[in-house]
């Protein structure tokens, strides 16, 4: 029955789109000839995408706007785009707006539903048919025939995630008008058989802020390529990131992504997207994810070349699958349905970051290793070294793509549906018939409140968890999302020969990056009465034991403790936090507190009650006082330094210091000028930022300057969420010179990742050197590191061994005479130049021969790579993963990695907790000055 389906022709759209199709109603001729005008060259004018009606009752976008969808120079605001589809709402019955979410900066997140008048009167009735289908547990095979006739393919179009990439949010007006109003056999076939459900602006502030900043200065560039900066923030916290949330949902528009996927579980999802040319239509080089059904890579197959058929009909150049991503990690916005067993396809199409025609150069773009000009099995029609490009260009190829896609999904509409319950009963069985059978996440953990967050994260995924009467919980894989559980909990073996440079990270597994200890069962001995399925979030409640008034946290470096500090002083300010520097044993407590471990001292029974309920912290009262060697925390006054050219993972840091309660100052180039930082903060977090130790003092060149972001009554959405007079210049030497003062004044210096390059190239600290490692590829892995300074406090809390998250980035190194500066190092074994020489030395009497030695038993070596892969670790494993540098009376702590990487690697996280907990505390053998600035 379903291979009838399968051979129909693949050109079937752009038959019916042609322009000789007869039309009942009249043809919109002047939107024809705008879209002729607007339209560089007739090779990129696709059929499908002319003759729109002009319905008396339905308003066009020429006839609502005045303009048509493309026009050179003309972009619209989040309020004008919904605006116009609640236009449509209200003059057609065949669609309906409503919202979402809201985003960080309180702009709504709108969803537009397209069907006929029985999808858009019955929604609710095939939501729930498809919700069903999602869960094959709940429909018998009799029940399943008579569904597939009365359940409609929901097909969800993504638009406007990546602020600069600007077609989509314009292109799905007019794609929605065609929708509603057009009488061609195509376009009814699709009202017919699917809802098209579109998110238009699924990150409304950046788009806001884009817009704004093409109508204040890019709309007039003359040359795409002249370097001009570009908007400095798209949403509150995240930029190109934000489609790297879908593991951590994190951020406001991907929940809003999953409250559409879950209330209508769509069967198709497309997300659309600008970045090569001139249409890059998914489906990955490989590796794939092992946790995809084959179904789906065989369904992204089969769209990509019925769209790259269908548009190569229509006499479209430079369409292309296969040669860019691979399609291995699964944190993408449209893997949100792959992930669900769903299909989940991206479009590239050529955008130009704005409504401005240039003339763009495509010989220097290769993909894959070919030129983006050369016919190649995956790419029949190229285009030339050198377009004239267009908005509407962008436009026409994106929505004749997604025509083409709509086409094929209407005319297999049960194919569809039939695959989509099929994925659901293949992973119900592989749960039943292979191994692991469960997952168990024991009661007793290091950090228990990232036990619940993990447990909330899996359910956040539709994933099933019980919680079993003995306290544990446990995932039973026989369900839907069975390869989704496996994926997420166990590590990832990336192929080492793999052809293709991986896209984005390689390693998600959720227990190393909590800290939560998951054990896999290959046998079941749970029965039905011993679990029951959490249908509420999981929270773990701290306690407190024992009598006394001072209260102990034993630290296992918890995620909370810091901002408990921070609670703390702000309800009792004559409270004392006390950290001790050694473990010990105290009168009253039965376990041997760690050092870090931590004495609340003068504070009350209920505020100590409201640290266990708050922070889930558990506290045990002594009357016993710690006679070790210890300190008084101060807790510092924070700041996070930003540029203004590179804010990718500033914003990742702000969101995970606002997650935990931490306060803290933003500052940027203009604070470091201004001086005097020692007198305003005791400690300054560089993020991760991209570039050179050069790119840090001059950042964006002052040739374009000045260029202010600030809010004005034209350009309102602007100055947020920091605001400057120049975004140009950098601090230059003088404010570089200002942050080395600030640490020679008793400061610390954070910096993550490659930002400790770029510190040490400026001369901050001439103590770490860039290190050579040839060979090297580290793509986003989960490794082993040691620790080397167990005294330190940076690591107090952690093992002497553990996985950490680390992905590209350089390396630095000391001299060996500085090699105590290294706290952490990758893997376990020493450098080289570490290795004592047992040799002869001349002009030094021969070594008596000593006893042979007792060779006690070797242990077992850690594996580097604990999940994910590396290429040449032994090029990386003894290298410095921590620096502690003195620069005067103050510290650098340089991190090779990022311990705050996208708000999932949380585990790591606790290693800059413990720099501020014990700021002034960081020195090698002596404590540093406490100094009087702090908040004591």
């Amino acid at each position: 029955m379903h291979f009838k389906q399968l051979l129909k022709p693949l050109i079937v759209s752009c038959v019916t789109f042609s322009a000789a199709a007869v039309y009942a109603q009249q043809i919109d001729e002047t939107y024809n000839q705008k879209i002729r005008e607007y339209t560089t060259d007739t090779r990129f004018l696709p059929s499908s995408v002319l003759n729109l009606l002009d319905d008396p009752k339905v308003p066009s976008p020429r006839k609502h706007f005045g303009t048509i969808i493309g026009a050179p120079g003309v972009l619209h605001h989040t309020t004008e785009i919904y605006g116009y589809f609640q236009k449509l709402a209200q003059s057609s019955p065949y669609i309906t707006v409503q919202q979402q979410g809201t985003s960080e900066e309180g702009r709504p997140i709108q969803l537009v539903a397209i069907g006929n008048e029985d999808a858009i009167k019955r929604v609710a009735h095939y939501q729930k048919q498809l919700a069903l289908l999602a869960d094959p547990r709940k429909v018998t095979p009799q029940e399943l025939e008579k569904m597939l006739g009365d359940t409609k393919v929901v097909y969800y179009i993504n638009g406007g995630l990546h602020s600069p990439e600007m077609g989509s949010p314009e292109m799905v007006m007019e794609l929605a008008y065609r929708l509603i109003t057009g009488q061609t056999e195509d376009i009814k076939t699709i009202r017919e058989n699917i809802i098209v459900i579109i998110n238009p602006v699924s990150e409304p502030d950046g788009w806001d802020k884009q817009v704004d900043w093409y109508n204040r200065y890019t709309k007039n560039r003359k040359d795409y390529e002249d370097g001009f900066p570009r908007v400095p923030y798209w949403g509150k916290y995240t930029y190109h990131d934000n489609n790297r949330d879908g593991l951590q949902m994190s951020q406001a528009l991907t929940k809003a992504m999953y409250k559409i996927y879950f209330d209508w579980h769509p069967t198709v999802m497309l997300d659309l997207h600008e970045s090569v040319p001139l249409l890059y239509i998914s489906t990955g080089t490989g590796p794939y994810n092992e946790a995809v059904d084959p179904i789906t890579i065989g369904e992204w197959q089969t769209m990509a070349n019925h769209e790259m058929t269908a548009l190569a009909a229509q006499g479209l150049p430079g369409v292309f699958t296969w040669a860019f991503y691979d399609g291995w990690n699964p944190g993408y916005a449209f893997f949100i349905a792959n992930n669900h067993n769903s299909v989940g396809r991206f479009y590239e199409t050529f955008g130009n970051a704005g409504a401005t025609t240039y003339v763009r150069d495509l010989g220097n773009q290769k993909y894959s290793g070919d030129p983006v000009t050369s016919k190649e099995w995956y790419r029949p029609n190229p285009a030339t070294e050198k377009v004239n490009w267009s908005y509407r260009n962008n436009i026409n190829y994106m929505q004749a793509g997604v025509l083409a896609g709509l086409t094929y999904a209407a005319n297999n509409r049960r194919l569809l549906l039939t695959n989509f319950y099929q994925k659901g009963v293949n992973a119900i069985k592989k749960g039943k018939e292979e191994t692991p059978r469960a997952f168990v996440i024991p009661a007793a953990q290091r950090d228990p409140v990232m036990t619940a967050y993990l447990v909330n994260q899996l359910k956040g995924q539709g994933i099933e968890v019980h919680k079993a009467n003995s306290g544990e919980y446990v995932v039973l894989l026989d369900q839907p999302y069975r390869n989704l559980a496996v994926s997420l909990l166990t590590k990832q073996n990336y192929p080492k020969d793999t052809k293709q440079p991986s896209y984005d990270d390689i390693a998600w597994t959720l227990g190393y990056l909590n800290g939560v200890d998951v054990k896999a069962l290959d046998n079941v001995t749970y029965t039905a009465s011993d679990l029951k399925l959490l249908t509420e979030d999981a929270k773990y409640t701290g306690k407190v034991e024992g009598e006394g008034t001072n209260y102990v946290i034993n630290y296992k470096a918890q995620n909370t403790v810091l901002s408990a500090l921070y609670w703390l002083k702000v309800q009792n300010k004559t409270s004392k936090a006390i950290v001790l520097d050694a473990k010990t044993t105290l009168a009253g407590i039965k376990d041997t507190l760690a050092a870090g471990s931590v004495v609340l001292q003068g504070i009350t029974a209920d505020q100590a009650k409201s640290i266990t309920a708050q922070f889930g912290l558990d506290l045990a009262a002594t009357k016993a006082t710690a006679t070790v060697k210890q300190h008084e925390v101060t807790l510092p006054r924070a700041a996070i330094y930003h540029s203004w050219f590179n804010t990718q993972d500033e914003g990742w840091v702000r969101f995970t210091f606002d997650q935990r309660g931490i306060p803290y100052a933003s500052i940027e180039k203009d604070d470091l000028k201004a001086g005097d930082l020692r007198k305003k903060y005791d400690v300054i977090v560089v993020p991760k930022m991209r570039g050179t130790g050069s790119d840090f003092i001059h950042e964006i060149d002052k040739k374009f300057g000045p260029l202010p972001y600030t809010k004005t009554p034209e350009f309102p959405s602007h100055g947020f969420p920091d605001a400057t007079a120049d975004m140009t210049g950098g601090p230059g030497f003088d404010g570089i010179n200002q942050l080395k003062l600030f640490v020679e004044a008793g400061g610390v210096l954070v910096t993550l990742d490659n930002s400790s390059t770029m510190i040490a190239e400026t001369g901050i600290t001439r103590d770490l050197d860039k290190v050579e490692t040839p060979g090297l590829y580290h793509p986003g892995s989960i490794v082993n590191v040691k620790i080397r300074k167990s005294d330190s406090p940076i690591v107090y809390g952690f093992p002497e061994v553990f996985p950490i998250f680390k992905g590209i980035s350089p390396l630095l190194q000391t001299k060996k005479s500085n090699r105590d500066m290294m706290v952490l190092q990758y893997g376990t074994k020493g450098l080289k130049d570490e290795e004592e020489y047992t040799g002869p030395i001349m002009g030094l009497p021969a070594p008596k021969p000593a006893k042979e030695p007792v060779v006690a038993k070797a242990k077992k070596e850690e594996p580097y790579v604990v999940s994910g892969m590396v290429r040449n670790e032994q090029t990386i494993v003894g290298h410095g993963g921590i620096f502690n540098v003195p620069v005067g009376a103050g510290r650098v702590v340089a991190f090779t990695f990022n311990p705050l990487h996208r708000y999932i690697n949380l585990h790591d996280a606790p290693m800059v907790w413990n720099v501020l907990i014990n700021w002034n505390q960081l020195g090698l053998g002596a404590a540093m000055p406490t100094g009087t600035e702090g908040n004591k």
